[in-house]
């Protein structure tokens, strides 16, 4: 079985978020990480790898860095990579899924996995729009997956409970925690890594101009929320202090 896994490189989940002078996430000083979800997604396209002998192919769009998201999954145990560059200024979901689905169009693949969502803008539309373009069922959120035959078996989230979907494969199915624990990649995957292929292409590398995925949405201003207002310790007796405290609720906080 053929596993195209979709993974983006995001900044760390405890890293701390600063604007420059224009309003834009400042990315110095701030590590990158393979989105979590993802990494999921990694760790379940191999441990089906090992049971139906088949094949992993790791897929990221970015810059020269991402290429160490596909490095960390490449030592984790997948087959080969392909990074994408498209040197455009401006992305959104829209952009995003209509080149990975050029991409993976051209491959051979029998199931597509990727995360539910990405932690940095949380927006959970890329793999399903993918599958959109691709013409395939999609899955998300899935807790448990198996594969027999043709068809996927699916667990996922849903509100209150969880819900069984089988689909026919190929399909697009998206990781949720709780769906497996992702390996570390071992000292001797690492070295392995380094001698397996990984695709560099661009844009016009997959019959695509900058026009044909100019973005829908574009993001005219990011800030940070505002900062949370000390406490106060209302001192004195009980009952004294019961009484201020509601005078304060109703004048300042204005509440009652």
């Amino acid at each position: 079985m053929k596993v195209v896994v979709f993974t983006k490189q995001t900044f760390d989940t405890e890293a701390k978020i600063t604007l420059d002078d224009q309003g834009k996430i400042n990315p110095e000083g701030v590590s990158l990480i393979i989105n979590p979800y993802d990494e999921f997604a990694v760790e379940e396209a191999l441990r089906i790898k090992e049971k139906t002998k088949g094949e992993v192919t790791v897929v990221s769009m970015g810059g020269p860095k991402a290429q160490d998201v596909l490095r960390q999954a490449l030592a984790m145990g997948a087959d080969r990579a392909v990074l994408i560059t498209p040197e455009l200024e401006e992305m959104d979901e829209y952009t995003t899924a209509t080149i990975l689905a050029r991409a993976v169009s051209r491959m051979e693949y029998d199931l597509i996995l990727g995360g539910w969502r990405a932690i940095d803008d949380g927006s959970a539309q890329v793999a399903g729009r993918v599958a959109e373009i691709l013409g395939l069922p999609v899955v998300n959120m899935v807790i448990k997956l198996e594969i027999d035959g043709g068809r996927a078996l699916a667990t996922r989230e849903i509100e209150g409970g969880s819900e069984v979907v089988e689909v026919p494969l190929p399909a697009v199915i998206t990781a949720q925690k709780g769906l497996n624990e992702p390996r570390y990649p071992t000292m001797k995957g690492i070295m392995q890594a380094k001698k397996k292929p990984m695709e560099k292409l661009a844009l016009s590398d997959l019959g695509l101009t900058a026009e044909e995925v100019v973005p829908k949405v574009r993001a005219l201003k990011y800030f940070l929320p505002s900062p949370r207002a000390q406490g106060k310790i209302v001192p004195g007796e009980p009952a004294e202090a019961a009484a201020a405290l509601v005078r304060l609720l109703r004048e300042e906080a204005k509440v009652i």
